[in-house]
């Protein structure tokens, strides 16, 4: 076992704290990656507050992650020590239901394996990103292109795969309208991503605050929801919209905006139920989806689209003792557009 520094929530309603955690040896298939940087997502302050159900306490989040390839398994084909590498938000999967076999490791029938906060092979609960190594299976571990400056690549592998997987699947790129509900760490990188697709790019936010990021991130027009005519100017509008917010929002009153066949996706996660008015559904044969991350092939096809076209994530680098004021202003929408963790601090 591998004894190394971490930050940890000690319980649900407790601060970070600064920790140790244990890794596994590495075993004949496994990475061992000394982690460089950690994103903040708005998933990792729900999972360590209890929102989304209770934990096992101490954790240490974080599913982001970006760094280099320390030790390799003797099995290990397909990464080498020095390897520019980042780990998502699963760590495994049963790898041979219907679902894995095709590649969606992320819908394995039997549940994957949470980079953080699941139970892992070996019965322990698995610790994420806020550490200073961790040790993964390699065919869930990515290659990050030489292109891609670590620190902005890092929240790719969540917000940038959240967001790329639902604007493929629904086919976004040229001749489509594509809205992006608002502009955070989910929705900057839908914007840039949407556009770089070929897509006719919305932004719909509370406010107009932010209308000159969304227009530099590659938006081609930006609305305020909180002016009501905005529905009305807009109904009949979009073929897709991406929700991303993880608050929760008038759904029909969304799914009026879009046009006949629709589909509005949502990728941000609130803990309320959202409810739906069949009727806004019923009467443009509108559509009601959810997408979440994607599998390991996609993320790589993501990393490699998003160095081909030049984009990565909006950053502010923090230090580790910095974790629990970035969460407060995470949750105050104070940060443009992503917190990620210098892991040197550690």
């Amino acid at each position: 076992m591998l004894t190394v520094n971490a930050y940890a929530a000690p319980s649900a309603t407790e601060d970070l704290a600064r920790t140790t955690i244990e890794r596994r040896d590495v075993g004949p298939h496994d990475v061992l990656i000394d982690i460089k940087f950690a994103g903040i997502c708005h998933s990792d302050i729900h999972t360590v507050r209890g929102d989304w159900g209770p934990q096992s306490y101490p954790l240490a989040p974080g599913h982001e992650i970006a760094g280099v390839v320390a030790e390799v398994g003797p099995k290990v084909t397909t990464y080498a020590v020095g390897d520019r590498v980042g780990v998502g938000c699963m760590v495994n999967s049963c790898g041979k239901c219907s679902n894995c076999r095709k590649g969606e490791e992320q819908y394995c029938e039997k549940g994957n394996t949470g980079t953080y906060g699941a139970v892992d092979r070996d019965g322990t609960i698995t610790q994420g990103g806020y550490s200073t190594h961790v040790v993964v299976t390699e065919n869930f571990v990515v290659r990050i292109p030489d292109s891609l400056e670590l620190d902005a690549a890092a929240p790719l592998l969540c917000a940038g795969i959240t967001t790329y997987s639902p604007l493929r699947h629904w086919s976004a790129g040229p001749g489509k309208k594509v809205a992006i509900v608002g502009l955070g760490g989910l929705g900057h990188m839908a914007v840039k991503l949407a556009h770089a697709m070929g897509a006719e790019v919305t932004v719909l936010s509370q406010s107009l605050k932010k209308q000159e990021d969304g227009l530099r991130l590659g938006a081609d027009y930006y609305h305020a929801t909180s002016d009501p005519g905005t529905f009305e100017t807009l109904a009949g509008t979009f073929d897709l919209i991406i929700n991303t917010v993880s608050a929760s929002i008038d759904i029909s009153a969304y799914l009026q905006l879009l046009t006949l066949d629709g589909t509005l996706i949502n990728v941000g996660a609130p803990a309320e139920p959202l409810p739906v008015n069949a009727f806004a559904l019923i009467a443009g044969r509108r559509s009601f989806a959810g997408s979440m991350i994607g599998g390991i092939q996609q993320t790589q096809e993501m990393l490699d689209f998003c160095a081909e076209h030049h984009l990565s994530a909006e950053i502010e680098v923090i230090p580790a003792n910095k974790i629990n004021d970035a969460y407060e202003r995470v949750m105050a929408s104070d940060v443009r557009y992503r917190f990620v963790i210098d892991t040197s601090t550690l």
